[in-house]
């Protein structure tokens, strides 16, 4: 399971380098005596094409970012390209924006990292942009299309702080929450309907919240089914779409009516473009049940080895963008079905109120409350280390979760797992002066130990425990060490017995 790249610090520049092959555009790559130009000076000395972006720049506030060590990413729109907004806005220039949309505007063109051509792929660019957005991506021919709308028309341009690409439009920033961005299309009328009488519209309208001395953000993703293919299906209206669920049409906001669980099916917990989809399967807003993807020769929902069926996309219509996730369309109903259950993993640092902190992906911190701080995370000991090392090549992310004396005892409760028999697995870096440990599922001692470097074993993924899950549920697993050593927990994961 790709473990998705968020990073929730307000980063307001970009970066990105991108080199295919097959594209037309030739490389714009500075010659020695401009090496050392920033992406500020760039832009300043070439007026002719940039000067109204050097004005928003200017106007935004942003010029000396542009002069920073980076690297960034500027998606850079040529003079023509801000003409052509200021028509489309219905505004004479940029004076006719306020100080707010000037900010908004140019933090939509900047990501405070690096992308080459190479990273670019269909579905959304991997990092955020400065308004914590992501930007959709996708191919036309060997053109890059950037938000649905915008032509890279030069590539890799390389300056000290980073990389520019020039756009042949203006980025508007994406404001409509993901049930205005469904609602709002003409070809999801039933599927809209449906969203707002379960109620599920009010929570897919949810873009962000208070969280501590700030706002968390919301991120969703949602698989639409087109009016089209209803009519397929003798489908005209949402009543005969609750007759087709065979539902209770006085009931349908209640989890339990198989209408309200066919709409929750199609929308998934976290934003997943086509480019974030792995293999494996992805939790619904409930967690109660999972839709399943496989990714080998077409993006297949459901897939079904034996007769070889599965609901794919229509990926024209698909990687929208919205303020809080991802819109998609798939090409039939994706009735709501208890996939097989299917390996999954979960890293010990993926949880939404860890990632809340500036430290996710960045240092380390210390945490010293064990029952108050993390809703899912407790422990015994002398502090809980949140351990990163951004170039480290045992760790997913880069992150764990140590303790690195005494005697110590650290519980996480994981994401609920599809009813099954699994072998559990726990997976430490082979590192050296790692605890033996007692592991406990559930509470009950499992039997087995995991043997770490400091002991007799070797460190790294050892299987911890026998499982069969009755129901889908979450799960706790406790570790407390029975020698003298350190923890370094990246990860759990739950192997189904039936796929051996």
């Amino acid at each position: 399971m790709k473990i998705e790249i968020t990073k929730h610090r307000f980063i307001l520049l970009l970066i990105a380098i991108l080199a295919l092959n097959s594209c037309k555009e030739e490389p714009q790559i500075w010659k020695p005596g401009s090496e050392q130009q920033v992406i500020g000076d760039y832009i300043a000395s070439n007026p002719d094409q940039f000067s109204e972006f050097e004005k928003l720049v200017e106007l935004a506030g942003m010029k000396p970012l542009l002069k920073i060590r980076g690297p960034y990413t500027v998606f850079l729109p040529n003079n023509e390209a801000m003409m052509a907004y200021y028509t489309f806005k219905g505004v004479g220039g940029l004076d006719d924006f306020s100080q707010a949309f000037c900010e908004e505007l140019c933090r939509n063109h900047f990501i405070g990292n690096f992308i080459s051509t190479g990273d670019i792929g269909l579905g959304a660019l991997p990092y955020i942009n400065g308004l914590d957005d992501f930007l959709a991506s996708e191919f036309h021919g060997s053109d890059i299309i950037i938000s649905k709308s915008a032509k890279i028309i030069k590539r890799d341009i390389y300056c000290s702080n980073g990389v520019v690409h020039v756009l042949d439009k203006v980025l508007d920033p994406v404001t409509v929450d993901i049930f205005t961005a469904v609602s709002s299309d003409p070809s999801y009328t039933i599927f809209s309907e449906g969203l707002r009488l379960t109620g599920i519209m009010d929570t897919l309208r949810i873009i962000s919240f208070p969280y501590g001395n700030g706002k968390a953000r919301t991120r969703f993703t949602v698989l639409a089914v087109a009016d089209t293919i209803y009519e397929r299906y003798g489908i005209y209206d949402v009543d005969d779409l609750i007759d087709w669920c065979g539902a209770n049409p006085d009931s349908i906001t209640f989890l339990e009516n198989p209408f309200y669980r066919y709409m929750e099916y199609h929308c998934l917990h976290n934003s997943y473009y086509l480019s974030d989809l792995n293999t494996g399967v992805y939790p619904i807003l409930s967690k109660d049940n999972n839709v399943s993807f496989t990714i080998d020769s077409d993006y297949k929902i459901n897939y079904d080895k034996n007769t070889k069926l599965y609901t794919g996309f229509n990926i024209e219509a698909s990687n929208t963008p919205a303020k809080n996730g991802a819109l998609h369309a798939v090409d039939d109903l994706l009735p709501a079905i208890e996939p097989t259950p299917a390996y999954v993993l979960f890293e010990t640092t993926d949880f939404f109120d860890v990632k809340q902190g500036d430290y996710y992906l960045h240092h380390f911190k210390k945490f010293f409350d064990g029952e108050n701080t993390f809703e899912k995370i407790k422990w015994r000991g002398d502090f809980l280390q949140y351990y990163y090392h951004d170039e480290s090549a045992y760790n997913i992310n880069g992150d764990v979760w140590a303790i690195q004396q005494g005697w110590w005892e650290i519980s996480i409760t994981f994401p609920k797992v599809m009813k099954g028999a699994y072998d559990v697995i726990l997976k430490q870096p082979p590192w050296d002066a790692m605890a033996d440990c007692n592991v406990y599922l559930d509470g009950v001692l499992t039997g087995y130990t995991y043997t770490g470097m400091g002991g007799t074993g070797e460190g790294g993924p050892q299987k911890v425990a026998d499982a069969v899950f009755e129901t889908t549920a979450e799960h706790t697993i406790t570790i407390r060490n029975i020698t003298n050593g350190m923890v370094f927990w990246d990860w759990v994961a739950f192997d189904p017995v039936v796929s051996h």
